[in-house]
């Protein structure tokens, strides 16, 4: 658990478009001033920062004067070729005026789903927070296309929290936390229901992606790692939400309580890869990786997507609803598992070293 302040050494803080963009087109800088003087009060006391920052294709859109989000992707990556330099300038001019160092890193879902460049890119984040600069990181909207797209930012704050194990995720946007049904905040959620996910609807800004659904996957992707997570609305307390969340975190915003984290390898399982394909495991297939045991050929039903031995793939449970139980690394090719699907066959499927339950 790291729930106390004292543990929160390093700390992402997710900053939404909503935050700087409004509703005419017009962009509010004042939020960057507020943000820089925040991180630099917190590095100087100690503390490591990266920020998540969205907004290159919102700024983008402002510098281009669009009033509506282009559907198109090559229009969603002009406006975010224009939009991100404009971004990062804005960062980089206020933490010089703070004495601070700022770095970009720019990354798509490829960079998580290869091991070895996950591992280089956590290697340059953490490398950058021991010399005392701020990573300010973002999706590469200019090259992501579709089939590589995290599609949210929120999203990829989780992730960065995960693999550079962070003591606190917080996720600030236009909104006090989450709301229950009669629009009052729920101050702490000690687990993601789908009871608690019923609360959550998606965004209907022009300029925005996500809402409150994404919001809550970034949150589950943290406190299934180990890490506490708080949606606070940034636009309150003026120049100290930051620093009002890191004392009080059930206090100024939804408190997310953290589970047992998994290890970096299951975390990555889990979290940082795109499944290649999909196996439905019947009842008994499930209880078997419930209690911590492989995954065998008998209790395989069937078999959707084409995958490779050593790819990661999803495992649905023919009991559950279609829910992803679990996700692993297979041991065989999806033309060979369709073959011997239901029959005993003397190699795992999925070994239990290389699988990580997620509900």
């Amino acid at each position: 658990m790291k729930q106390s302040e004292k543990n929160y050494k390093r700390i992402v803080v997710k900053i939404g478009s909503s935050l700087f963009c409004r509703a005419n087109n017009t962009v509010d800088f004042s939020v960057f001033k507020n943000i820089s003087r925040q991180v630099a009060y917190l590095v100087e006391a100690g503390r490591e920062v990266v920020i998540v920052s969205s907004g290159a294709i919102a700024l983008g859109m402002h510098l281009l004067r669009l009033k509506q989000r282009p559907k198109e992707l090559k229009y969603q990556q002009a406006a975010a070729a224009v939009g991100q330099h404009f971004l990062m300038s804005q960062y980089r001019n206020l933490f010089d005026k703070n004495g601070l160092t700022c770095a970009q890193i720019l990354l798509t879902y490829d960079d998580f789903d290869n091991r070895e460049r996950c591992l280089n890119a956590k290697n340059t984040l953490i490398t950058l927070l021991r010399m005392g600069v701020v990573p300010i990181v973002n999706e590469n909207d200019t090259i992501s296309t579709d089939e590589i797209k995290f599609g949210d930012n929120d999203t990829l704050s989780g992730r960065v929290a995960a693999f550079i194990d962070a003591d606190l995720l917080i996720i600030l946007s236009d909104v006090d936390g989450l709301l229950d049904r009669d629009k009052k905040v729920v101050r702490v959620v000690e687990a993601i229901t789908p009871q608690i996910r019923s609360l959550a609807s998606p965004t209907g800004k022009q300029a925005c992606v996500g809402g409150m659904v994404t919001k809550l996957d970034a949150a589950k992707i943290a406190v299934d790692s180990g890490i506490p997570c708080v949606i606070a609305n940034g636009l309150k307390l003026g120049e100290g939400i930051i620093k009002s969340v890191i004392s009080e975190p059930q206090r100024h915003g939804t408190l997310f309580v953290s589970r047992k984290g998994l290890d970096a390898k299951k975390r990555w399982l889990a979290f940082g890869t795109k499944p290649k394909g999909n196996i439905i495991i019947d009842k008994g297939a499930q209880l078997a990786l419930i209690n911590k045991k492989s995954l065998l050929s008998v209790g395989v039903l069937s078999v959707e997507g084409s995958f490779e031995a050593g790819d990661v793939v999803s495992v649905t449970s023919s009991s559950a609803d279609d829910i992803e139980i679990a996700r692993g690394k297979v041991g065989i090719s999806s033309r060979q598992l369709d073959k011997i699907k239901g029959t005993r066959y003397d190699k795992e499927v999925i070994h239990r070293d290389n699988i990580v339950i997620l509900q």
